[in-house]
């Protein structure tokens, strides 16, 4: 079968490798769709990083390894064992291996587990036209959900996660700096969560556009005193939860200047650099900084109940592409910004 192998930086070939088969706990997926990250497009420019160069803890894996940990797929074939789930399930994949021992984990946060492991960085992954996944991934999809809404449920709950630790509520003002895929998705589960005033902070005008059509409130910062015009917005309130995934000393500093009096900026960004943080601004508002770190089922669900409720659209910012096609129109491309988010069709089923 085809697969996207990654063998280093700037290494990323089309192989035929052999097709995997279900072991015991596990399934035989289908790939419908897998999208590419942005931790993809750090392994592929300058890893690895994430992906192993010796054995992993939890999986074994290590480089080279099939890359691919956003994806959606229909099950064709079950392990021993495996009861609940039956060929032809349509499926999204929450690709997290933990430890279940160490402290996080055993207080219910395996997101943060210590030997915290992902389907598609730590094992062969899901840019392939099939791959296996342990039964404890899957979450089943509606009938109203496609696979290409289903491959972008990972990422999608990587902002539902981060919109839920920011704590607003309906009639309260949020903001999201940064309308990449992460800054989409958060528009969408802050809208999901019932809040109508949320205002996305986004330099670029493509990206501005593409979050417009939508249907959300934009704000330049080229050509705006964003924090200005939130403190007029609110009444001097300040924003009562503002989102950096934008990962950049700018948009951190405009958000600390945003956001209310003991309230949160949520980051969910990849910091490249590091960040010069005015940290008056949060000793005088007492404000304060959120960590947040992938999702947890909860999150998904959440996320899927969402899609299927008609909340999310796929207009404008995702593009399909075959798998042959990774390297020039997938990585080259959302590398350049020509394209916002990109899934790969290994099955050339669109």
């Amino acid at each position: 079968m085809k697969a996207a192998v990654y063998y280093g930086p700037n290494k990323i070939e089309i192989d035929d490798v052999a097709e995997p088969e279900p072991r015991p706990g596990t399934v035989k997926l289908k790939v419908g769709f897998n999208g590419i990250c942005g931790t993809d497009l750090h392994e592929y420019y300058a890893g690895p990083i994430f992906i192993p160069t010796q054995p992993h803890p939890l999986t074994g894996a290590e480089l080279p390894l099939t890359i691919g940990h956003e994806f959606s797929g229909t099950i064709t074939a079950v392990g021993d064992g495996v009861t609940g789930w039956a060929e032809g399930d349509r499926v999204a994949v929450e690709p997290i291996y933990r430890c279940d021992h160490c402290a996080p984990c055993r207080a219910g946060n395996y997101n943060v587990c210590q030997q915290i492991g992902f389907h598609g960085l730590m094992s062969d992954g899901g840019m392939a036209e099939y791959t296996v996944v342990p039964t404890g991934m899957l979450h089943k999809l509606p009938g109203n959900v496609s696979l290409e809404l289903g491959a972008l449920v990972e990422p999608m709950s990587v902002a539902y996660h981060a919109a839920t630790l920011g704590d607003a509520h309906p009639g309260d003002t949020a903001m999201v700096f940064g309308a990449g895929p992460i800054g989409i998705g958060l528009w969408f589960a802050l809208r999901g969560k019932g809040l109508d005033d949320v205002l996305v902070v986004e330099p670029s005008p493509t990206r501005r556009a593409a979050i417009e059509a939508l249907g959300a409130t934009t704000l330049d910062p080229t050509a705006l005193d964003v924090a200005g015009f939130i403190a007029e917005h609110t009444g001097g309130r300040g924003a009562d939860a503002v989102f950096d995934a934008a990962g950049v000393t700018p948009a951190v500093a405009t958000a600390l200047a945003c956001v209310g009096s003991r309230k949160p900026m949520v980051s969910v960004a990849i910091y490249e650099k590091p960040l010069e943080t005015p940290l008056l601004n949060l000793v005088m508002n007492e404000s304060r900084i959120q960590g947040s770190l992938c999702y947890t089922g909860a999150d998904f669900d959440a996320v899927i109940a969402l899609m299927a409720d008609g909340r999310y659209d796929t207009t404008g910012w995702v593009t399909r592409i075959p798998i042959d096609d990774v390297v020039d129109e997938g990585f080259e491309a959302l590398h350049a910004g020509t394209k916002m988010k990109v899934l790969v069709d290994p099955n050339g089923e669109s």
